[in-house]
């Protein structure tokens, strides 16, 4: 586990979550410049921790009538 700066468990602790679940979920939801908005925290910060902990964000494009799942291992 990579060690985390005091600004990282500040939002852990409002958001009562560890970044590596967190994380995924808003950038899902939100996309990245909104889950940096809604942090508080610029989009180089938000990358920066991503490095960091070691998420991978990636983009698919979908033709019509596509759809993606998306599976967590166990």
């Amino acid at each position: 586990m990579a060690r985390k700066t005091r600004l990282m468990q500040l939002v852990e602790d409002r958001f009562h979550q560890p970044l590596e679940r967190l994380l995924p979920e808003l950038i899902n939801e939100q996309g990245l410049s909104a889950t940096a908005h809604s942090l508080d925290v610029s989009k180089a910060t938000l990358g920066y921790w991503l490095l960091k902990l070691g998420i991978n964000v990636r983009r698919v494009a979908l033709a019509p009538g596509e759809s993606l799942e998306v599976k967590r291992a166990s």
